[in-house]
């Protein structure tokens, strides 16, 4: 942390800002979208109940209770500074005059009907419709942002005498967007520190915050087009560059990094944009192996969507389209618990020892992952398999005490973090409750030289973690659900250790001993 006087974040409601990603060398059709691709969501026939429909974004951020508003209606560019209008509202006066003057205006009609409602502004939610401003250039959208911001967080101050923060969640592109507030707006505007008074939290849905490895769209800046600015921050030398203060290097130094989480999809297979693909297998990253893999979402690499020191999960999904990370219930999911959970859980190893899969005459190298689900909602708040091919790897030794510098996919921490992750139910409740979370570990081999199986599973198995608060706080390991059937039915208790429980899992290929760590997150007002 750069800072040691950052704020603390809060789990309570707040307005969300939603800003949706690249709209394409031509925005006229992206301009007619209302919601920005934010109302499209994903039916999953092979589920039931409350896991079949996912309406979107949008529509689940309404049902639970939140006022939608299109930016655009309130937040308007100009081409030419305009003047303050001549006659400002009684109830606007007391706002920044700054506000209804310049470029980037907001709108006195509008302002004074919000003023009128009855709506809780900390239950608002925004689409920033960024390419409504007709003039392509990140500073621009970096200062249309934070006037919106400001704007929000002076009505809530207005009707409820409290001036919240925002929490925004950003698909692709909009999370470059939010960089540049953070980066560069706030920095002119309050000093390098600006954007931690004003936003709470952050989630990036497939940021590419490293760029995009393929550079063939960037050749069309030399044309002259209106959609040169933003093209040119996909370039990876632009965004690694330290001297540029708007480089992922310098995020450090304007937020905590602890309050961004970065979601990375892993499924290149379905993203509709084959070429994308295809260019991703070619121009891979170090640690790839060349063509051999395709670790992207189908447009941004995985390595390329985390920011280093960030909170990172993965999810089996595209970039866009259909059951995609904009439209997929995993992106709500993931993002409300980190908005809101209360519980904090982190997944670490041991130790490790794989005792079968080693290949007499070729090499063999192994992989290693875990995919977790929450009871109750039947999606996951993090992915790993041979399919995504994001498994932490390759690992040489039986024990996975290789030189994480040298794996090309290392571990979240310096103490062999597999996953960090929020859950909305507090651990010092009365009543009883629970809480549950399915883990399923993954040992794959694969022989480099190519004389024996490639493919070989040693170890697959899914273990239930459960933790119950009455009598007192202890957690329990499960093979199975009998605890469905029976409340009482305790499992394998879980051995107390400093930071944490300990438990052992194993079968005929490999035994492990991994920690689950519980924090109950301390409510910032």
């Amino acid at each position: 942390m750069a800072n040691s006087s950052w704020s603390l974040p809060t789990q309570r409601e707040l307005p969300i800002i939603l800003i949706r990603g690249f709209g394409g060398l031509d925005t006229a059709d992206e301009q007619k979208l209302t919601y920005q691709g934010f109302n499209d969501g994903s039916v999953y026939p092979q589920k039931r109940g409350e896991n079949y429909i996912y309406e979107g974004m949008i529509l689940r951020f309404i049902k639970s209770d939140r006022k939608y508003h299109d930016a655009t209606n309130v937040v308007g560019y100009y081409s030419r500074e305009m003047d303050a209008p001549p006659v400002i509202p009684d109830e606007l006066k007391s706002f920044d005059p700054s506000f209804f003057q310049g470029r980037i205006i907001i709108d006195p009609a509008m302002a004074l009907r919000l003023l009128k409602t009855e709506e809780d502004p900390c239950k608002s939610l925004w689409v920033f419709r960024y390419y409504d401003l007709n003039d392509r250039k990140f500073q621009i959208y970096g200062e249309a942002l934070v006037r919106l911001i400001s704007f929000i967080r002076a009505i809530a101050q207005y009707k409820s005498d409290i001036q919240p923060k925002v929490n925004i969640i950003a698909h692709s592109m909009g999370g470059l967007i939010v960089r540049e507030a953070l980066q560069r707006t706030y920095p002119q505007l309050h000093g390098p520190t600006g954007a931690d008074s004003a936003i709470n939290k952050i989630v990036t849905l497939g940021t590419p915050h490293k760029g995009i490895t393929f550079q063939v769209i960037r050749d069309f800046r030399w044309l002259g087009i209106d959609a040169a600015n933003e093209l040119e921050h996909f370039n990876p030398e632009k965004q690694k560059d330290p001297q540029n203060p708007a480089s992922f290097t310098n995020l450090h130094k304007y937020f905590p990094l602890e309050r961004i989480l970065t979601v990375v999809g892993t499924n290149y297979r379905s993203y509709s944009d084959q070429k994308g693909s295809a260019l991703n297998r070619l121009f891979s990253v170090s640690g790839e192996y060349g063509p051999a893999y395709n670790r992207s979402d189908g447009l941004v690499k995985q390595a390329f969507a985390q920011l280093d020191g960030v909170p990172r999960t993965f999810v089996h999904k595209c970039h866009g389209g259909f059951d995609s990370l904009i439209t997929a219930r995993e992106s709500f999911e993931i993002a409300t618990r980190f908005f809101f959970g209360d519980v904090l859980v982190r997944l670490r190893q041991v130790r490790a020892k794989v005792m079968r899969g080693f290949d007499m005459f070729g090499k063999s190298e192994f992989f290693f992952g875990v995919s977790i689900k929450p009871r109750g909602v039947d999606f996951e708040l993090f992915h790993q398999s041979k399919e995504a091919e994001n498994c932490y790897g390759p690992f040489l030794t039986p024990d996975f005490s290789d030189d994480p510098n040298k794996l090309a996919f290392s571990w979240a921490d310096s103490n062999q973090l597999i996953w960090q992750g929020y859950l909305n139910q507090a651990l010092s409740l009365t009543d009883g409750t629970d809480l549950v979370m399915r883990l399923e570990f993954y040992v794959g081999e694969r022989d480099m030289f190519g004389i024996g199986f490639s493919d070989n599973v040693v170890f697959h198995k899914q273990y239930y973690v459960r933790a119950l608060v009455q009598p007192s706080l202890q957690l329990y390991l499960y093979t199975g659900e009998e605890f469905v059937k029976d409340h009482t039915q305790g499992g394998i208790p879980m051995r107390s250790v400093p930071g944490g429980w300990e438990f052992d899992i194993g079968g005929t290929g490999f035994e492990g001993t991994y920690r689950i760590e519980l924090e109950t997150i301390r409510q910032a007002e």
